[in-house]
C-alpha cells in the first residue's frame, strides 16, 4: 500500500488521528514483540508519530485476546480490565499529544536501512503472495536477532534474579508499583500470558502494583527496548519510555487512593 493510500484511512484531525492510533488495535491486534517492526513500516508509508505511536503502546493490550485474556485471568472480572484498559488509553493518548504538538515527530533514526514503497497494485496475485513473503523473509533476518538477543537476556535475567528479591522490598505503594514495572521489564512477557503472572501477584502487591505490571509490561519490555533502539533516535525511546513509566506510576498512586 503506498503512503497516498495510507493518507486516506486517516483522520485529518490531529486529536481524532490519536485517539484513531490508540483504539485501532482493538481492530488489528498486535503482540509487543513483533509492533516495532509494524510501526516503522507505518512510520515509511508517512503515517504521523502521533498516529502510530499510540497504536504501538495500546495494540498489545487493548486487543480482544489480551483483554479476555485479563478478564479470565483475573476470575472472570471485568473490573481488572477496565483498569487496563483506562491505563494504556491514558499513555497512548499523552504520547500521541507529545508527538503531536509539543515535541519533534521525526523519531525514526537517520541513518538507519530505509525500505522502499513499491506499488504492487499491478502485479497478478500470486506475484504479490510472493512479494509478501519476500517482505517477510527481510522482516525476519532484519528484525529476529535483536528479537532473539532480547529474549536470551530476558531469559538470563528470569534465572539468575530471583524475583523473590523483587517481592520482598515492595513494602509502600510507590515502591510496589515500581517494583512491579521492573519485574514487567524483567519478565518480557507475551500480552497474551502476564495477566495470569499478574493474578498470582496480586495477593502480595495489592490493585495498583498489579495494574502497573500490567500497563507497562506490554509497552516497555527487554525485546522490544532493544528493536526500539535499533530503530528510533534514542531521544524518543527515552520520552516513550519515560512518559510510559510516569504516567503509568501517577495512574496507578491515584488508583491506589481511590
Amino acid at each position: 500500500m503506498t503512503p497516498e493510500k495510507v493518507q486516506n484511512f486517516l483522520p485529518e484531525n490531529k486529536v481524532l488521528a490519536i485517539l484513531f492510533g490508540t483504539l485501532i488495535g482493538f481492530i488489528f491486534p498486535s503482540c509487543e514483540c513483533g509492533i516495532v517492526p509494524i510501526i516503522t513500516r507505518f512510520l515509511e508509508k508517512k503515517v504521523p508519530s502521533y498516529t502510530a505511536i499510540p497504536f504501538m503502546a495500546t495494540a498489545p493490550i487493548i486487543n480482544p485476546v489480551v483483554l479476555f485474556a485479563t478478564y479470565t485471568a483475573f476470575g472472570n472480572s471485568w473490573y481488572y480490565v477496565l483498569l487496563r484498559f483506562i491505563g494504556a488509553f491514558l499513555v497512548a493518548m499523552i504520547l500521541g499529544i507529545l508527538l503531536g504538538f509539543v515535541v519533534d515527530d521525526q523519531i525514526l533514526k537517520d541513518n538507519r536501512k530505509v525500505n522502499h514503497v513499491h506499488d504492487y497494485s499491478g502485479l497478478s496475485a500470486g506475484k504479490k503472495i510472493f512479494q509478501a513473503l519476500v517482505h517477510a523473509v527481510d522482516e525476519f533476518f532484519d528484525t529476529g536477532r535483536y528479537l532473539i538477543f532480547g529474549s536470551l537476556v530476558a531469559a538470563s535475567m528470569q534465572t539468575y534474579l530471583p524475583t523473590r528479591i523483587l517481592t520482598s522490598i515492595g513494602h509502600n505503594s510507590v515502591t510496589a508499583i515500581l517494583i512491579m514495572m521492573l519485574l514487567a521489564f524483567i519478565l518480557s512477557l507475551c500480552s497474551e500470558a502476564d495477566a495470569f503472572i499478574g493474578a498470582s501477584l496480586l495477593s502480595s502487591f495489592g490493585v495498583a502494583p498489579t495494574v502497573a505490571f500490567l500497563i507497562i509490561g506490554p509497552m516497555v519490555d527487554i525485546k522490544n527496548l532493544i528493536m526500539m533502539k535499533h530503530q528510533f533516535k534514542t531521544r524518543f525511546v527515552g520520552l516513550f519510555v519515560g512518559t510510559a513509566g510516569l504516567v503509568t506510576v501517577i495512574y496507578c498512586l491515584v488508583l491506589g487512593v481511590i
